[in-house]
């Protein structure tokens, strides 16, 4: 085992005394080299901090001259094969005259009750607006919808202002609509719950418009809940566009789902966003449903360089210039960042294992990522472009367009 590298590695370690993982792998080159004793002081330390890691008790063990602990024995055979019950057997004797076993008499599936009776998973958001870098704009409406509203009872109470409301967040993929609705939750303190089409779509006649009923009575009894709609164009696709008959009536039910026809929605706040506004429904933007529309774009240079240290705060960096790096990423989108990022540890790993030596993530692994990574808003650009010069007669796309004009891209 090289001494060069295992003294890159404890250089690496004492540069990051947290990093766990970093430790045990010193410890196995340790243990390699036959030093042992010096392994057992780092693999002290990571099992202080997880003790029941079954690899680093492995590690221990094998540090102080022992074998890695045994394999648990194989689990004992179920009570029917100790038995000798050879089902496979009644089933050929019995095939025709009972149906199999577990198996339906009937084709009809189990009616769907309730949250126990399937998955809705209902959470509490511990992101807050804070945790959102920039967007000033876009907290700003939110907080006139939700936040504001919901904080002062008696301002409500005198203004008349309802605890319901639905709001459209729409704008390129990648840019954080799923993250800003888990900030709203958190903000509010109010559960989460989140619903796509995989989570509504069933083969059967009826099925989706009841899944989607059941997901929004499941929102109703745990309020103040914000239910988020992710991709809604998928949810409400025009029907005027639409062939497909059993999906105009699921978008008909999720029309009166918002309306409240089967149930009061007070203290139910419904998110929805969609990279493709266009393709959503009409009806669905209508007063009462989702009339607020925000656009969500991607992060300016501030918001930029606070998403690129978020990503790099746990990981070893020399060096970096954030302002730089926020200045050659316009354009970019908060997936594009996270990106740019995973590809400089990319490089800089690769490095670390051909020449054996450990080291930082630094500037120059930054800047060779940004020749490989591209900003992937530009397609959303380009379609948005269009909307906004040609299809923009009663101004719902007024904010796009002033961004767009502002960038110089119309």
């Amino acid at each position: 085992m090289s001494n060069s590298l295992i003294e890159s590695m404890m250089a690496a370690v004492k540069a990051s005394p947290d990093d766990l993982p970093l430790r045990r792998h010193l410890a196995e080159l340790l243990i390699a080299a036959g030093r042992g004793p010096e392994a057992v002081s780092h693999l002290a330390v990571a099992l202080a901090q997880e003790p029941a890691d079954s690899g680093t008790q492995a590690l221990m063990s094998q540090a102080l001259g022992g074998a890695p602990p045994e394999a648990s024995p194989p689990a004992s055979p179920p009570a029917d094969e100790k038995r000798g019950v050879d089902w496979k057997a009644y089933e050929k004797e019995l095939d025709g005259a009972v149906p199999p076993r577990f198996a339906r008499a009937d084709d009809e599936p189990d009616p769907i009750e309730g949250d126990q009776d399937r998955t809705i998973d209902i959470e509490l958001s511990a992101v807050k607006l804070a945790d959102v870098g920039g967007m000033k704009d876009v907290k700003k409406r939110l907080d006139l919808a939700f936040l504001a509203p919901l904080k002062n009872e008696k301002l409500r109470s005198m203004y008349g202002k309802s605890l319901r409301g639905g709001l459209l967040l729409y704008g390129p993929p990648g840019c954080g609509k799923t993250f800003l609705a888990r900030a709203v939750a958190g903000e509010m303190g109010a559960r989460f719950v989140t619903v796509s089409l995989v989570d509504v779509l069933n083969m059967w006649i009826g099925q989706s418009e009841r899944n989607l009923h059941e997901i929004f009575q499941a929102a109703r009894r745990n309020a103040p809940c914000v239910l988020f709609l992710d991709e809604v164009d998928a949810l409400g696709h025009k029907r005027s566009q639409m062939q497909s008959s059993s999906m105009r009536t699921l978008g008909n039910q999720l029309l009166a789902e918002l309306d409240g026809m089967e149930g009061t929605n007070d203290g139910v706040f419904v998110l929805a966003a969609t990279n493709a506004p266009w393709d959503v429904d009409p009806a669905l933007r209508r007063p009462g449903r989702l009339d607020r529309t925000v656009l969500v774009i991607p992060p300016d240079a501030e918001a930029r360089a606070a998403i690129l240290e978020v990503h790099l705060r746990d990981r070893p960096i020399a060096g970096i210039d954030l302002k730089r790096l926020a200045a050659a990423t316009d354009k970019f989108s908060g997936a594009d960042l996270a990106h740019l990022c995973e590809t400089a540890a990319e490089y800089a790993m690769h490095d670390s294992v051909t020449s054996g030596h450990v080291r930082m993530i630094e500037q120059r692994d930054m800047e060779a990522a940004l020749q490989e990574v591209r900003p992937s808003t530009g397609p959303w650009l380009q379609t948005a472009r269009n909307v906004a010069m040609f299809a923009n007669e009663d101004g719902a796309y007024s904010d796009l367009a002033k961004y767009l004009k502002k960038n110089k891209l119309i």
